[in-house]
């Protein structure tokens, strides 16, 4: 029977003992210890018994979840006393009962075998039985098998033993069944890691936000493996108790007698410790904020065994440095399916949500974002209520942070320094996903010092770097920062930051802002127009930050007005003003202080009314304006932006945004600018060419050039360029790519969508992540699909090439994909098939050795117009199915994901994955075998004419094993 059924059980504990032995003695004092730790004990009172054991005892013993057998000189003259051992391990076997042996001044190797004075009271009993001999035969190996089990011989140990196999074996495991939700794979991964060889302690952090459930884990953890260590402790809730008058103090006199199991220790610090140091124990420590703490309660981790282990939760990663944590374990949301199942638990008393309340449960998960905290807390508040209070409540919530999530999450916040808070409640307000270079600038020229501002932010958790150098915040923490701006004021005019268009629009639209207002974050798509007061900027005088934007498909500028105050933009830093409504900008906008300007879609003629700004403009130009050509101020400087000088800014700009401008050509003096990485030259519908000195940008990563339909050639040279991300051809005239192209190793993403007039590629190997090319000539591509998809030996080409750039060391590229038209796989994939999925049998090394470097992979994707919106995208994903011999959690590995749009007819999807070091690591750990592959396209598409038609894999080999392809 499964442990989780055990816990129903009328009894604990069942004693079957010899009463003539030991009735008066051990089993009265075993059952008096047992009634005072509240353990429901079954003990068989009656003196006198018939021939066979009672129903009663029959029924007892299967009723209880643990038997202890006292074994003494007389229990085997005694029929009933074996009757009972044999119906004990029958239950054993059956039910998974739990069966403790006690040896009361016997020998239980006498046991096993029947001998010395125990075996002469079996002998006595032997002469009654002879003629059943298989009832002797069943008592001696029913006596043999349960003296083997470990046992517990006195008194104190027998209860302990008990106690603990209750909690461990009975209790615990369905416990965490029907109350923690997605824990048991986190446990799992904590005790790998806690398993790791040591010849020093070994310490793991378990790291994140608050609320993310760090402490359930580490009690899991702890409940399922401390019956390991010979002590353990669970200091639960460092930073509260700390804080106590003598918190500290009281935490190391708890840590100590939990250790050393005694609740009188003593406090000769150094004696308790040398004790320690001949123990293997296991310490949690739970929300630790400081070093310190750890300091004081411990000391060092010198006075344990190497097999001790450590385990200590925080929000703050600096933390666990300072502690020389090897191991960080960083705590991340709940998967969809674990958090819907753990908010209907708290609000429907279940695991998944009432009819008709769906859509509501979405929308709290939507909110929530996988963080246990929040879903049950919400959960809790949501129990039983109507549905349109669940309606009004989730409205609520999207402008006011629930308070029990608000005060668990605003600890982090309040253990932050001033400059600290203050970049904290900018990315909250106006920096969510924005790159982390130009957040350090601003706050750089506002005279903070982002560099540790933003890594303390980082190693508390309560910011992220993200792909592509993007900063992400939680959606709940973003909530918190905006909640502590709101509770500045009841009046949003005196708030230091702004975000909520609503606000915003009364603020400006009654002129009521004041001096407290540092940050305007404004999406106009929000409003139907807004007329602004000339003087509305002049009340601001602490203003830094304005972004007047559209967060529309078809943006327009909403904010109306016929000139402005110049006084209120003395301070700005950062400006961005989609469709900018007037021709010039104010005449004291600092350029020197400017760390952003772009004004997109905007009628602006001329920037300033005098020169001097144009020397100091130092990090960003966005001029997407239609009629910045010629109205400059100094022909000397910038006679137009037909010849972009750039403002005389040489060496400084990192991003040069002039989408949509009148340029007709870049100068060569472009290649001064050393530490440009992204040029947007996208929809210049005049510019014809590029300077061959744009190659000499070292650091230029991303290169967009879509929408120059006068664009008809790239310079030679563009392989000097080092690593380029991304670049963008789509809808321009280019014929051919320049074959120097092979020298940049590896292209990030090329697009060529609609470049209707290209007629050639380069002949690889080149390795693109992505090249997208819809509605191209098919010939463009002969090259790649004769040379690359058609030769045998292309899979060494690659391979070599793969080497190529793994050893310049500079940029890791693990993946590509690449778009065609087509509607074949191509005849040298080994494995095809028609539909998503393939399956193939592989030899058991096949991770273990090094001829297989990577997988090539095809499928045809197919869309129709009947079924499928044109303007919707899919993720396509390319998943590794495998069987393992050791049980290493899911078996299925995505290999690769993209996002494809529709397109009007079938397209070849053709990419290639290349295996890392910790792939190998990780296959090779669980003994993995490839069985199957399968393309996955979601959101799902139901119709048998769209989605994968065909699809095919093939290995990637070193040159050893070309024979096996």
């Amino acid at each position: 029977m499964a442990s989780s059924s055990r816990n129903n059980k009328k009894y604990d504990v069942f004693v079957s003992f010899r009463g003539e032995d030991t009735r008066d003695n051990f089993t009265s004092h075993l059952y008096s210890a047992l009634s005072r730790q509240n353990i429901q004990t079954f003990i068989d009172d009656q003196l006198n018994r018939g021939d066979e054991i009672s129903e009663s005892l029959v029924n007892a013993i299967e009723a209880s979840a643990i038997s202890v057998i006292v074994f003494s000189e007389g229990y085997a003259s005694s029929r009933w006393c074996l009757d009972e051992v044999v119906k004990i391990l029958k239950c054993k076997k059956e039910y998974a009962q739990i069966v403790i042996p006690i040896f009361y001044r016997v020998d239980p190797s006498d046991v096993r075998n029947q001998t010395g004075s125990f075996g002469d009271s079996f002998s006595k009993l032997e002469q009654r039985f002879k003629e059943n001999s298989k009832k002797l035969l069943t008592w001696r190996k029913a006596l043999k098998e349960a003296a083997s089990l470990p046992e517990s011989e006195l008194i104190n140990e027998a209860i302990n033993h008990i106690l603990k196999r209750l909690l461990d074996q009975v209790f615990r495991p369905n416990d965490n069944k029907n109350q923690l939700v997605g824990v048991e794979s986190r446990v799992e991964e904590i005790e790998s890691l806690l398993g790791v060889q040591s010849k020093d302690v070994y310490a793991l952090g378990i790291w994140g936000i608050g609320g993310i459930g760090k402490t359930t884990v580490a009690r899991a953890t702890f409940d399922k493996i401390s019956s390991d260590f010979e002590g353990s402790c669970f200091l639960e809730n460092v930073r509260e108790e700390s804080k106590k008058p003598g918190g500290l103090a009281c935490l190391r006199q708890k840590l100590l007698s939990n250790l050393l199991k005694d609740k009188n220790v003593s406090l000769d610090i150094g004696l308790n410790f040398r004790r320690l140091s001949r123990m293997k124990v296991l310490i949690v420590f739970d929300d630790v904020t400081c070093f310190s703490q750890l300091e004081s309660i411990i000391g060092s981790l010198d006075w344990l065994t190497p097999v001790s282990r450590i385990i200590i939760t925080t929000r703050n990663k600096q933390v666990l440095r300072n502690w020389g944590v090897r191991k960080i374990y960083e705590m991340e949301a709940l998967e969809y399916h674990h958090a819907l199942e753990l908010f209907s638990r708290h609000a429907f008393k279940q695991n998944r949500p009432d009819v008709g309340y769906e859509k509501f449960s979405s929308k709290v998960m939507k909110y929530a974002q996988g963080v246990p905290l929040a879903l049950k807390v919400l959960g809790c508040f949501l129990y039983e209520r109507e549905k349109e209070v669940w309606e009004s409540a989730i409205n609520k919530l999207q402008r006011i942070l629930h308070p029990s999530i608000l005060e668990v999450l605003k600890l982090s916040y309040d253990s932050l320094d001033d400059e600290e808070k203050s970049i904290f409640l900018d990315v909250a307000c106006f920096f969510q996903g924005e790159d982390v270079n130009l957040v350090m600038k601003f706050h750089n020229a506002s005279g903070f010092y982002p560099e540790i501002g933003i890594s303390v932010l980082v190693d508390k958790s309560l910011i992220a770097i993200g792909s592509y150098n993007k900063i992400r915040m939680h959606d709940l923490l973003q909530e918190l920062g905006r909640e502590i701006v709101r509770q500045e004021s009841i009046n949003p005019g005196n708030r230091s930051r702004l975000w909520h268009h609503e606000d915003i629009y009364e603020v400006l639209t009654y002129n009521t802002g004041t001096e407290k207002i540092e940050g305007i974050c404004f999406d106009m798509s929000k409003v139907k127009e807004l007329r602004l007061n000339p003087n509305t900027f002049t009340q601001m005088p602490k203003l830094i930050f304005l972004k007047f934007y559209s967060s529309s498909v078809n943006g327009e500028n909403k904010c109306k007005i016929s000139y402005l105050q110049d006084s209120g933009f003395a301070e700005v830093k950062y400006l961005h003003w989609y469709g900018y409504p007037l021709k010039s900008l104010p005449s004291n906008l600092g350029a020197e202080k400017l760390v952003l300007l772009e004004v997109p879609d905007s009628d602006i003629e001329r920037l300033w009314d005098c020169v001097k700004h144009y020397s100091k403009l130092n990090q960003i130009i966005h001029a997407a304006c239609n009629k910045l050509i010629a109205k400059t101020p100094n022909p000397t400087l910038m006679p137009s932006l037909n010849k972009l000088v750039i403002l005389n800014l040489r060496g400084n700009i990192s991003w040069l945004l002039l989408r949509g401008t009148a340029i007709k050509e870049l100068p060569s003096s472009i290649e001064l600018l050393h530490r440009l990485g992204y040029l947007d030259l996208s929809d210049c519908k005049r510019l014809k060419c590029l300077p061959s000195s744009l190659c000499k940008l070292k650091s230029l990563g991303v290169l967009d050039l879509h929408g120059c339909s006068n664009l008809q050639r790239l310079p030679e040279c563009l392989g000097q360029l080092s690593l380029p991300i991304l670049l963008n051809l789509a809808k321009t005239n280019i014929e051919r790519i320049p074959e120097s192209i092979i020298e940049l190793f590896v292209l990030g993403y090329l697009v060529l969508n609609y470049s209707e007039r290209l007629q050639s590629l380069p002949k690889p190997p080149f390795l693109a992540r992505g090249l997208d090319a819809d509605h191209c000539p098919l010939q463009s591509f002969l090259g790649i699909v004769e040379d690359a998809l058609r030769i045998q030996h292309m899979g060494h080409e690659l391979a070599v090439r793969w080497k190529e750039i793994r050893e310049k060391g500079d940029f890791s590229m693990d993946k590509g994909h690449i778009v065609l038209p087509g509607n074949e796989i191509p005849k040298w994939f080994k494995f095809q098939r028609v539909g998503s999925f393939i399956t193939w049998e592989m030899p058991p090394d096949f991770f273990n050795n090094s001829i297989v470097q990577g997988i090539v992979f095809s499928a045809i994707l197919a869309f129709s117009d009947r079924h499928v919106d044109c303007g919707r995208w899919f993720s396509f994903s390319f998943e590794l199915k495998v069987k393992t011999t050791k049980d290493c959690g899911p078996h299925d590995t995505r290999l690769f994901q993209s996002r494809v749009n529709y397109v009007e007819s079938d397209h070849l999807h053709l990419g290639y994955y290349l295996f890392c070091e910790e792939d190998f690591k990780g296959f090779w750990k669980c003994n993995c075998i490839p069985e199957a592959v399968q393309f996955n396209v979601f959101p799902p598409l139901e119709c048998q004419c769209c989605g994968v038609k065909k699809c095919g894999i093939h290995l990637l080999h070193t040159r050893d094993s070309m024979n096996s392809m």
